[in-house]
């Protein structure tokens, strides 16, 4: 079982989109993080710990766990896809690029 975390900013439209569509994708668990304070659910030592593969949505977001979560990042991979935030909840258009861009990570 892979534990896949997908990271955007507030975690209320990027991540939390990437984290149902794959939800059900075999060997897969999958979570979600935002990497501001005031996120949903904000980013932790512990979800950075817990991943396996961590996919961000912009190389703002790389930077920002890089730098704080280097430590915790053990030997996940880390995937920036490029995403702008340009969508909302469950955009087909957003399930599109993420059903693009992360099956070939998995």
């Amino acid at each position: 079982m892979k534990n896949v975390l997908f990271v955007c900013s507030q975690n209320k439209l990027r991540s939390p989109t990437a984290e149902q569509v794959f939800a059900d994708w075999p060997g897969v668990e999958t979570s979600s993080a935002g990497t501001n304070n005031d996120a949903e659910n904000p980013l932790s030592h512990e979800l950075v710990e817990w991943a396996d593969i961590i996919f961000v949505m912009e190389r703002t977001h790389r930077t920002k766990l890089q730098s704080k979560y280097r430590a915790a990042m053990k030997s996940a991979r880390l995937v920036c896809l490029d995403i702008p935030d340009d969508y909302q909840f469950m955009d087909p258009r957003l399930v599109e690029l993420l059903k693009a861009k992360v099956p070939q990570y998995l």
